[in-house]
C-alpha cells in the first residue's frame, strides 16, 4: 500500500545564543561590539559552514570563512528583538508573538532576604551561595561544602534566572526537581517572578577534584502572560512538537512533547526523526542549547566554532528529510559572544534564514522589527494569517523568491 505523504509542515530551528551583531541599544546592556557569529569566526581564523553559507548566512553579517553568497538557495535577513532584555524566555516568547513591555527581574547582587527566607521555609533545604556566578565555577567553589552539608547551591546570572545546583548522588535528581518546582510555585512569585527556575545537577569530584554538570538540567519557566502562536495553532487543531527545552520554556502550553537533548547532535537526531515522521503536518520547534550552555557562557570560542561547523554539517540531512513545501526557519534567541570579557548573554540581532523546500533561491528579508515575525510566518503557513497580529509574515516573500 502506498502511503499518502503528509501535508507540508513548518520547522523553526533555534541555534541558542548564535547572535548576528549588536543591536543599536546594545551599549545599554554592556554589549557594544558583540557579534557572536563574526567574532567567533575571527577568533578561530575562520569558519567552514558551506550549507548555511549557501543559504545566505554570510549575507547577514561579515563572517570570516563564510563569504556572502550572490545566489543563495534560501532567503536571509535578521530579526531585532522588540522586547527589552536578552534572555532565553524573552527571545522564545517573542518568536511566538509575546512582546514584553518590561524585562524580567534580575539580581546581580543576589536574591533579597525575603526570597531566600521563603526558599528555606518552603523547601526545608537550606542553601549555599546566593550570588551571581558562572555555573561551572560556583560548583567548584561550593561543591565540597554542598557534599558535606547537603544544602543546595543557589545562584543567578545577568539573566532572569534562579538556579539551583545539587549533586545527583547527594541531594538526588528528583529532590532537586521538587525543590525547583516549589521555588517556581511558591518562592519566585509576584515582583520576584523570574523568567526561569533552573535545576543544575552535577557529579564528581573526579581525580582532579573537579565537579561536572550533567545533561539532566531542567527549566521551570513562567507560563506566557498571553496566548502565543502555539495556543493559536492548538485552538485550530494543529499539533506543535518541541525539541529540547522548548516545552519547558513555554511551561508546556501548546506543546505536546519536547524530548530532552543530551547535546546538539542528539537534538538534531530528535529533530530529524520528528520531521521524518509523516503522521501529521504539525509544527516543529527545536532548540539546540550547547552553543549557549557549554561554549558561550564559558567564553570557549573554539568550542563554539566547532559546534557551529558540526551543526552546519547536519543541515543537508535535515533538508533531505523535509518534504516539498516544508518551511525551515533557522534563527537564534539572543547572543552570547564567547570572545568578550562577559560570560553572559549579549543583546544582538538574531540571524534569519528561511527555506521553502522546492524553492532553491532566496530574497533579502532585511532587518525585521521583531522576533514575532517568525511566529506570524508560522501562523500564515498554516492558513492563520493575521490571527496573531503581533508581527509581519515573510512567507509571501519566501514563496515568491
Amino acid at each position: 500500500m502506498i502511503r499518502t505523504p503528509r501535508p507540508p509542515r513548518a520547522i523553526v530551528l533555534v541555534l541558542d545564543s548564535v547572535g548576528a551583531g549588536a543591536m543599536p541599544d546594545a551599549a545599554d546592556y554592556g554589549d557594544e561590539g558583540s557579534n557572536t557569529l563574526a567574532n567567533t569566526a575571527a577568533a578561530v581564523g575562520g569558519l567552514y559552514m558551506p550549507a548555511l553559507g549557501a543559504m545566505g548566512l554570510g549575507n547577514i553579517t561579515d563572517i570570516l570563512g563564510v563569504p556572502p553568497e550572490p545566489a543563495p538557495v534560501a532567503s536571509w535577513g535578521r530579526n531585532a528583538e522588540a522586547s527589552p532584555g536578552k534572555d532565553t524566555t524573552t527571545g522564545h516568547w517573542e518568536m511566538m508573538g509575546v512582546v514584553l513591555d518590561r524585562p524580567f527581574p534580575t539580581y546581580p547582587d543576589g536574591f533579597p532576604a525575603q526570597v531566600m527566607e521563603a526558599f528555606e521555609r518552603e523547601t526545608g533545604a537550606g542553601w549555599l551561595g546566593n550570588y551571581a556566578a558562572s555555573g561551572t565555577e560556583i560548583i567548584q567553589e561550593l561543591g565540597d561544602e554542598h557534599v558535606a552539608t547537603g544544602k543546595p547551591i543557589v545562584y543567578t546570572s545577568a539573566d532572569s534566572v534562579f538556579q539551583v545546583a545539587a549533586h545527583e548522588e547527594v541531594l538526588g535528581i528528583e529532590r532537586l526537581y521538587e525543590i525547583c518546582e516549589i521555588a517556581r510555585e511558591r518562592v519566585c512569585v509576584g515582583d520576584h517572578a523570574v523568567g526561569r527556575i533552573i535545576a543544575r545537577p552535577f557529579v564528581g569530584p573526579d581525580e582532579q577534584g573537579m565537579y561536572t554538570r550533567t545533561h539532566r538540567r531542567r527549566d521551570f519557566a513562567l507560563a506566557p502572560f498571553e496566548p502565543t502562536v502555539l495556543d493559536l495553532l492548538a485552538d485550530n487543531g494543529i499539533v506543535s512538537y518541541g525539541i529540547g527545552k522548548i516545552g519547558e520554556i513555554f511551561a508546556w502550553r501548546g506543546i505536546c512533547e519536547s524530548p530532552h537533548s543530551e547535546n546538539n547532535m542528539h537534538g538534531l537526531d530528535n529533530l530529524i526523526a520528528r520531521v521524518r515522521d509523516d503522521a501529521d503536518a504539525g509544527f516543529v520547534f527545536a532548540n539546540l542549547v550547547d552553543f549557549d550552555m557549554i561554549w558561550g557562557h564559558r567564553n570557549d570560542a573554539r568550542g563554539y566554532a566547532n559546534g557551529l561547523q558540526e551543526v552546519d554539517g547536519r543541515i543537508p540531512e535535515l533538508i533531505e528529510t523535509m518534504l516539498p513545501g516544508d518551511l525551515l526557519i533557522v534563527t537564534a534567541d539572543h547572543g552570547c559572544d564567547p570572545t568578550t570579557p562577559s560570560t553572559d548573554h549579549s543583546r544582538e540581532y538574531a540571524p534569519l534564514i528561511a527555506h521553502l523546500k522546492g524553492v532553491d533561491r532566496g530574497v533579502a528579508l532585511g532587518t525585521r522589527a521583531t522576533f514575532a515575525d517568525i511566529g506570524e510566518t508560522v501562523a500564515d503557513f498554516y492558513g492563520l494569517a493575521g490571527r496573531c497580529g503581533r508581527g509581519t509574515s515573510f512567507l509571501g516573500e519566501v514563496r515568491g523568491a
